[in-house]
């Protein structure tokens, strides 16, 4: 069998499975945050927070949620690393310093889990059980509860309550990642990923030295990592280590598990709004990019360009034999198309059209299928953008799911879609210019730009992927990342949660013949072509500098 075809089939095989899911988990999701039932487990976190999960918020009060909750988080998380030292299971390692304690902290806490240290070598059992795994669950929540929140805003009318943060946030770790993650860690530990506290231990010689790894519970974190789109990884080499992914079955299982929330929440979205055929148009634009990118990465990466692409059968720098090219390629669409940022090989070592691939993926805003809950908020913003554009051909005003797209509802998913580009590059262009910054980059040239381009582009979409050659642990990135982290995960969820409480205050206008049909594989298209048409034309000129100059040269 052949390398390409291979990769159809591993294609095929994680394509089949997401349609197996997809309905079943889709639809359990929904009734998960439709349900008017408290689990008693529930209700003694309820009680411990001190929350009434029954009362409705309207969206200031459910954003005060999100960040209280997230602030707090961020300053726990920054505390437990600052005492790392002088906690118990520390391995010996020392507190991490103020600006990457930061870092890390805003990195896990805002979904991101951008990492500019080495796992095994900085931080012990403590701060990666208690502190990192947990912010692995809770900050996939927050993202899932912010989507639901938008949901409503389309279900619901003349109120402005969007459901209560408290009780979206427990029930999405409770009820759906919690036994997700049981689950996927136990075929984790089958497969052969290690689940420990073993401490720091020789584990062969090589080239006559010795070689020495800590343990850890890397399955249960594992599985949170990828099902929750985080990310981090408990080994420097991320997804490439073999504690962490010893084989192409445990590839292909983890893509599955980075895939599977987002994809099936666009049931949810259907069954929440009452109209399934919604949210498999919503799918349907979804799958379709994430389809085209696997197929562009796939040529990219097997294209042969001389006598050493060809001795290899394909680009295999920086890519890992037992996963090959395609695993490689499929693992790095999947996790740059998603807030994931788990890595299987070095980015930096792709092609430059397949490094511009990954970076294009992030630039789209993660949509496709996204991140946990920001994947399906954001695709949705740009169902509201895709409507305003077809009411603007026809001269009629523009409506989704009856609820009619007005100047307000225009200006805030405007406002949603810039944040992002303009964190990436201002953030960019400052690194660049300024002189200290740009002693990081260990290549020069349209790579060595990509590399800059590529950590911004990381960090303000909450994606966390590294595009390797960048040494990101000086102060200057450790804070400028962590500020693009926070801005790009909560400016855009305050746009979100206003769209929302603006949508759930509208009467629902009537469906006429006039009413454009957004359940049909037309609007699907529009959708995918308004998405694709708004990045080119903002990252298009970024783009030509890094992976585009390189990739054509």
């Amino acid at each position: 069998m052949g390398p390409v075809t291979a990769g159809v089939l591993q294609l095929l095989a994680v394509t089949s499975a997401l349609a197996l899911v997809h309905i079943p988990l889709g639809t359990y999701m929904a009734g998960v945050y439709s349900s008017k039932r408290h689990l008693r487990v529930e209700r003694w976190i309820y009680k411990g927070i001190g929350a009434d999960p029954d009362t409705q918020m309207r969206w200031p009060a459910y954003l005060r949620g999100v960040l209280v909750f997230s602030l707090a988080g961020v300053l726990f998380l920054y505390a437990l690393q600052r005492v790392q030292g002088v906690l118990p299971g520390s391995l010996g390692f020392a507190s991490i310093d103020p600006d990457q304690a930061f870092n890390t902290a805003v990195s896990f806490v805002t979904n991101t889990n951008w990492q500019s240290y080495y796992g095994e070598q900085a931080t012990g059992h403590v701060v990666q059980t208690a502190g990192l795994a947990v912010q692995n669950f809770v900050s996939a929540a927050v993202g899932m509860a912010v989507a639901v929140a938008l949901v409503r805003g389309f279900a619901r009318s003349r109120s402005g309550e969007l459901g209560n943060f408290w009780a979206d946030l427990v029930r999405g770790v409770v009820r759906i990642l919690v036994p997700l993650a049981f689950v996927a860690a136990i075929v984790l530990v089958a497969c052969g990923v290690v689940q420990n506290f073993s401490g720091i231990h020789e584990v062969g010689q090589f080239m006559g030295g010795s070689q020495e790894w800590n343990g850890g519970a890397v399955a249960s974190q594992e599985a949170i990592k990828e099902l929750g789109t985080n990310g981090g990884g408990y080994f420097n080499a991320n997804s490439a280590h073999p504690y962490e992914n010893p084989t192409p079955f445990s590839n292909l299982f983890e893509i599955f598990l980075i895939l599977v929330i987002p994809f099936s929440l666009t049931r949810a979205f259907g069954v929440m709004a009452g109209s399934v055929k919604q949210g498999y148009a919503i799918l349907a634009a979804m799958g379709t990019i994430w389809l085209g990118f696997v197929s562009l990465m796939m040529w990219s990466e097997f294209s042969h360009h001389g006598p050493a692409f060809e001795l290899a059968n394909g680009a295999m720098e920086g890519k890992e034999v037992r996963f090959g090219i395609a695993g490689s390629s499929l693992f790095a669409v999947s996790t740059t198309l998603t807030s994931t940022g788990a890595v299987n090989s070095f980015h930096s070592s792709f092609t430059g059209l397949g490094g511009g691939i990954t970076m294009l993926g992030m630039m789209l805003g993660e949509i496709a299928p996204g991140g946990v809950g920001s994947g399906l908020y954001g695709m949705l913003v740009m169902a509201v953008v895709a409507v305003f554009i077809a009411g603007l051909m026809v001269g009629r005003t523009p409506e989704y799911l009856g609820k009619k797209i007005g100047t307000r509802e225009i200006k805030q998913a405007a406002l949603y879609i810039l944040v992002t580009p303009a964190l990436v590059l201002v953030l960019t262009a400052a690194a660049m210019a300024l002189p200290t910054p740009s002693h990081s980059m260990t290549n020069s040239g349209a790579h060595g730009f990509s590399e800059i381009l590529y950590a911004y582009t990381s960090a303000s979409n909450n994606n966390g992927s590294a595009f390797a050659g960048l040494n990101a642990d000086t102060q200057w990135f450790n804070t400028t990342l962590g500020i693009a982290m926070l801005l790009g995960r909560f400016l855009p969820m305050v746009f979100v949660l206003a769209l929302a409480g603006s949508l759930a205050r509208q009467t629902p206008v009537p469906f006429t013949a006039g009413t454009l049909r957004t359940g049909k594989p037309l609007f699907a298209g529009l959708l995918v072509g308004a998405t694709l048409i708004i990045t080119g034309l903002t990252y298009f000129p970024a783009l030509a500098l890094g992976p585009l100059a390189e990739g054509l040269a």
